[in-house]
């Protein structure tokens, strides 16, 4: 697309910044102006292990690890389900999935997805004068009534769903490429998908170059089935794997060298992040979460705990490690913050404000007592501090083993890690520290029963 047709695909978020002008006057929007951007680059399934910064052996992400240089790398960062719907339901509207009814992939002609009346970070953003764009996977239902266009976004170019969706029952036209409410191309090619939504961010930063924006750039790699251009593919030590993360790494490259052209590096912040553990299922065509364990749909280390880099010259103290809890539910209310937009007091969500994290402030601790890991609507884990309680199944999970033999005693009883002397979930001491896993358990069942009684949602349609 060339910037004439982008231009005219961004008409309908001018007059709306034009309007704004009109109603709130000069002063407003010079106000406005003079508010960071944000860009929240999102990947698919990649693993805690793999960039440089974070131990990848073959992998090479030259920018990603001068971008961890040039800010923060968390360590303990997490999504907050092992799998994507949910994850990227947390990510919009700083709540727990459960809480806004997205707890399961969201497959194509799904009659759920999304409920527009959540408050999601574009929909505050947009209350502050900014221009907002999803460009990528969106994945929250790909329904007309479930579209990022009703969730907050001025334009979507992209995937409604992942890039696998081939199936024979769903038709020839999947994956299919969407630009905001129309297809444009079906099926997409693969190869090409990272190379097309980095240039479609490119110029969604040049054409807002003036105004405050929140860029939501959700690669639909390197979820299988794997792509990469031709200036990529075969180039990698990791295989077509390794050939889609260099992609990646390179665009990202293209982004931060924009924004230092532009003079915006300085007023821009850059969050990189993945929505979940790696397809360990997948082999060769799958990352790695080394040294954690387990992956996707796994609610051990490895399927929820993601890299997370973030970058704002300036303003992030640069090389700066943190080792406290953090999870993808902050980015609203932190990046509210920031902008100067106020969340309605009697909306409920789950995730902190972990700016003292993110700008170096001494003594700054995680938010978090506790965090809690589900999968679906099942409370698997909690963590404090440096415990984490795997809860008791035999109750929520003895439909899984009828028939079975009696010797799923790990299954039964609770397990306990020390993550700080453990971080691969392999030595159970439980039996050494009765106290803490009461403890836990008690905060555990306490939490899922206020969640289950005070879910929102989701949005349902008929057809």
């Amino acid at each position: 697309m060339n910037r004439r047709e982008f231009l005219k695909s961004m008409a309908a978020a001018a007059a709306a910044m034009k309007l704004s002008a009109n109603v709130f006057g000069a002063e407003q929007m010079k106000t406005s102006k003079e508010k960071p951007n944000f860009i929240i680059i999102l990947t698919d399934d990649q693993g805690y292990q793999d960039l440089g910064c974070y131990g990848s052996p073959l992998i090479k992400t030259p920018n990603l690890d001068r971008m961890a240089k040039e800010g923060i790398k968390f360590t303990d960062f997490y999504a907050t389900a092992p799998i994507c719907s949910p994850s990227r339901a947390s990510l919009m509207t700083g709540c727990y999935p459960l809480r806004v009814g997205i707890i399961t992939v969201l497959m194509p002609g799904s009659k759920i997805g999304l409920n527009p009346s959540e408050l999601t970070i574009p929909k505050l953003l947009k209350s502050e004068g900014y221009s907002t764009a999803c460009i990528g996977k969106w994945h929250l239902g790909d329904a007309p009534e479930f579209s990022p266009l009703k969730n907050g976004f001025d334009y979507f170019y992209g995937l409604p769903f992942s890039n696998d969706e081939d199936h024979p029952e769903y038709g020839p036209e999947f994956p299919k490429l969407v630009r905001n409410d129309k297809t444009i191309e079906a099926p997409a090619d693969r190869d090409l998908l990272t190379r097309k939504c980095a240039d479609e961010a490119l110029r969604f930063i040049d054409y807002n170059r003036n105004n405050p924006f929140f860029l939501y750039l959700a690669h639909p790699m390197p979820h299988v089935k794997l792509g990469a251009s031709a200036q990529f593919k075969g180039k990698s030590q990791r295989g077509l794997y390794g050939d889609a993360v260099e992609e990646i790494d390179a665009s990202t490259g293209e982004i931060l060298a924009l924004l230092k052209k532009l003079n915006l590096d300085e007023k821009t912040m850059v969050i990189f992040t993945s929505d979940n553990g790696p397809w360990l299922q997948y082999g060769e065509y799958g990352g790695s979460a080394f040294p954690l364990r387990g992956g996707k749909f796994s609610t051990f280390e490895g399927g929820m705990r993601v890299p997370c880099i973030m970058r704002w010259p300036g303003k992030i103290p640069a090389g700066t490690v943190c080792s406290e809890v953090a999870t993808i539910m902050d980015f609203l209310p932190t990046l509210a913050n920031l902008a100067g937009a106020e969340i309605p007091a009697n909306q409920t969500i789950d995730g902190k404000d972990i700016w003292p994290l993110m700008s170096g402030k001494k003594d700054a601790k995680s938010p978090y007592d506790t965090f809690y890991y589900y999968w679906l609507d099942n409370l698997e884990a909690v963590r404090s501090g440096q415990w984490k309680l795997i809860v008791p199944r035999r109750e929520r999970f003895a439909w899984r083993f009828k028939g079975q033999p009696e010797n799923l005693n790990q299954l039964w009883s609770a397990q306990l890690y020390n993550l700080k002397n453990d971080i691969g979930e392999t030595n159970n001491v439980a039996e050494r520290h009765p106290e803490i896993v009461k403890q836990l358990l008690v905060a555990a069942e306490r939490f899922d029963k206020e969640l289950k009684a005070n879910c929102r949602s989701p949005q349902k349609i008929d057809k």
